[in-house]
């Protein structure tokens, strides 16, 4: 019996060990419990994903029937294809072009950022893009570029001149693409630039202005470095958005014309999904190349942007 008592103590007194140790780290835990469920969803649609195409890019597969080991072939294939370096390079033109979204995004806020009679009207009519789909951004384009009844048909006419097919003609349909993506990103990037513009400090703007600064340099010495936050972010969705672009290329040209607007993940729905062959082993191929990409864009504006705060402090 009194064994039994000692054990029903011993437990009671751990009981009372593990509440009081809740007690006293219960803030440290509580964020962690709320995390959690977000971290694991992370990693099991996120991360296991990315070690699972990296997998198959190993093999060659059709997604239904038995996988078979190939090493680096699918690689090496990619290498001696055409189509992947005429992507790799229309995903260069998105990347570098698309970057164009964050000065114009900030010029529009630095605009709209006033306090004159109807600029609501006008601050509605910058987002208007930012909230339609991009698969209506695409059509709205296409009937845009129409050569037939668009208006840069009508325009040409005007003029007496013959109209371009932008979406046919392989000099000119990536940049045709990339124009419309940029109107919805430019609006993204805008809407960016003010928040951060709402959180700039008056007083440093005072004592800037008290110091002689005003226009460009008030511009470049005061307001751009509080609006660096905004600026990483703007630029970090665009590079990624730049790199997978997809949905423009689906509804505006499928890649055509003869593949001249393939990029990278457009390419790799072709090889993976599309009609074309279900090859999961080539498409995953050409994922992780892209991850891979966007992985060292990435890489280093966070490592910028840690070196900048680092050294600020």
């Amino acid at each position: 019996m009194s064994s039994v008592e000692s054990l029903d103590d011993a437990s009671v007194v751990t009981a009372v060990d593990n509440r009081s140790w809740y007690k006293k780290n219960r803030l440290a835990i509580a964020p962690w419990l709320f995390l959690t469920p977000a971290i694991l969803f992370f990693l099991v649609y996120v991360i296991l994903p990315i070690f699972q195409s990296i997998w198959i890019s190993f093999h060659d597969w059709d997604g239904l029937g038995e996988a078979t080991w190939v090493g680096l072939a699918n690689y090496v294939e990619l290498l001696d294809d055409d189509r992947f370096y005429t992507s790799l390079w229309n995903n260069l033109l998105w990347l570098f072009l698309f970057l164009l979204a964050v000065p114009a995004g900030l010029f529009i806020a630095l605009f709209l950022n006033q306090t004159v009679f109807g600029m609501r009207l006008y601050k509605s009519l910058f987002f208007f893009p930012f909230v339609i789909s991009q698969v209506v951004v695409g059509l709205i384009f296409t009937w845009f570029y129409n050569p037939n009844f668009g208006i840069i048909a009508e325009i040409w006419n005007w003029f007496g001149a013959s109209p371009p097919s932008i979406l046919g003609d392989e000099r000119y349909v990536t940049y045709g693409i990339i124009v419309a993506g940029l109107w919805p990103q430019i609006a993204y990037c805008m809407i960016l630039y003010l928040t951060g513009l709402n959180n700039v400090s008056p007083d440093q703007v005072e004592a800037g202005r008290l110091d002689g600064a005003k226009g460009l340099k008030m511009l470049w010495y005061v307001i751009l470095p509080q609006l660096w936050p905004a600026t990483f972010l703007a630029i970090v969705v665009t590079v990624i958005g730049a790199l997978r672009s997809f949905d423009m290329i689906a509804i505006m040209t499928q890649g055509g014309p003869y593949g001249s607007s393939n990029v990278l993940s457009y390419f790799m729905y072709e090889q993976a999904l599309s009609e074309y062959g279900f090859r999961m082993g080539y498409g995953s191929a050409i994922a992780v190349v892209l991850f891979l990409i966007m992985l060292v864009f990435i890489s280093y504006f966070l490592w910028s942007m840690y070196q900048e705060e680092k050294g600020g402090h």
